[in-house]
This record gives structure tokens, C-alpha cells and sequence, in this order.
């Protein structure tokens, strides 16, 4: 199948699908966690939301980190309301898959899951992911406070100097301030512990964030 090259540039508001009024009901359960998924969550508790390719493989890398509360797999960043999974594999909602990560901050840093992020993919690619192309597979980190930008841009410039002293390209992850988490059907959340051989298509440079 030849692969559409307007999945590789982003849609505008208009162009982009309408999608619905009503969220896709989901299972309010972490299946690993046994926690919530849906807010509220411990007001001491801070979240961010993370893209960096396919969300079944990001979500995992997070979910396995110590003091993080509960992780969800979602959409986010795009225009279309509500998108099922298969509008956002169009190409036509703006979206990218996105994971939501509640942490407690007295048991792990901000800096520590994005360390996890940075050395969990590959974020030189633009509008892909190995070999998953897409606007959906973009990198991208999703803040909720100025402080988390600050340190999302600081480590942003220390990894590409760490990219470029090893001879690899700039970056193209986008940071952003946090958007309305359109929250994936239940079969996306946890998707590899539910399926233990299922795909992963993650993969990093090489090149340790320190």
C-alpha cells in the first residue's frame, strides 16, 4: 500500500475532521495500577502528557517508572473533538497519540520522566516514528505549568547537545502547553500488559540524557 503523504503535514481547523459532542465511554481502571484513570486525582499529584510515537509502547515506559500514580493512553494536541482512533489514523484530526502521566512529585522528578522521554524515542524525526508515519507519531511534550515548560525547553537543549556531539540530527519535538486529553478506547489503555506480544515500535538514539 502506498503511504499518503498527507498523513505527514498537519491539517487545519478546517480541514479537520468534526468529530462528536460525547467523549468514547471508557473503563475508569488502570490495569496494572488498579488505580484510576479518570480524574480527580490526589491533589498533590502533578500530571504532563507525553507523545512519542506509537502510545501503546510510551505508556508502558511510564506506567514501569517508581511514583508515577496512574498513566492513560489519549489524543491530544489536535482539533477534532472526541476522535475515535481511526479518525486519528486519517491524518485528519490534528492529534497526536498521547500519553498522560499523574505523578507524585516526592517520589520522582519531572527531570527523571524526561529522561524517560528523551531516551525512549527518537526525537529527530518529525512526523514519525521509525517506521510509523504520521502526524500522530510526532514528538511532543504537553505542559501544565510554567515551570514544567522551563524544564521541559532546559532539557530540551541539553539532549541536543548531547544529539549533536553524537553526530544526529536537530530536534523536532514540540512543547506545548497542555490541550483537552481526549482519553483512547479501553482496548488502547495498557495496551501491552493486556497483550504481552503486542507491537512496540519504540526506539532511541543511543545517546544518554544526563
Amino acid at each position: 500500500m502506498i503511504f499518503s503523504t498527507t498523513k505527514l503535514q498537519m491539517p487545519t481547523q478546517e480541514q479537520a475532521l468534526r468529530g462528536r459532542s460525547k467523549s468514547v465511554p471508557i473503563e475508569n481502571n488502570h490495569a496494572v495500577k488498579s488505580v484510576p484513570i479518570l480524574p480527580p486525582f490526589p491533589e498533590s499529584y502533578e500530571k504532563i502528557m507525553f507523545g512519542l510515537g506509537c502510545f501503546w509502547g510510551a505508556e508502558r515506559k511510564f506506567w514501569q517508572q517508581p511514583g508515577v500514580y496512574t498513566t492513560a493512553v489519549g489524543y491530544s494536541a489536535g482539533y477534532t473533538p472526541n476522535p475515535t482512533y481511526e479518525e486519528v489514523c486519517t491524518g485528519l484530526t490534528g492529534h497526536n497519540e498521547a500519553v498522560l502521566v499523574v505523578f507524585d512529585p516526592q517520589q520522582v522528578s519531572l527531570e527523571q520522566l524526561l529522561k524517560v522521554f528523551w531516551e525512549s524515542h527518537n526525537p529527530t524525526q518529525g512526523m514519525r516514528q521509525g517506521n510509523d508515519r504520521g502526524t500522530q507519531y510526532r514528538s511532543g511534550i504537553y505542559f501544565f505549568s510554567e515551570q514544567q515548560r522551563e524544564l521541559a525547553e532546559k532539557t530540551r537543549a541539553a539532549y541536543q547537545a548531547a544529539l549533536t556531539k553524537n553526530d544526529n540530527d536537530e530536534i523536532t519535538t514540540e512543547i506545548l502547553p497542555a490541550s483537552e486529553f481526549y482519553y483512547a478506547e479501553t482496548y488502547h489503555q495498557q495496551y501491552l500488559h493486556k497483550n504481552p506480544g503486542g507491537y512496540c515500535g519504540l526506539g532511541g538514539t543511543g545517546v544518554c540524557f544526563s
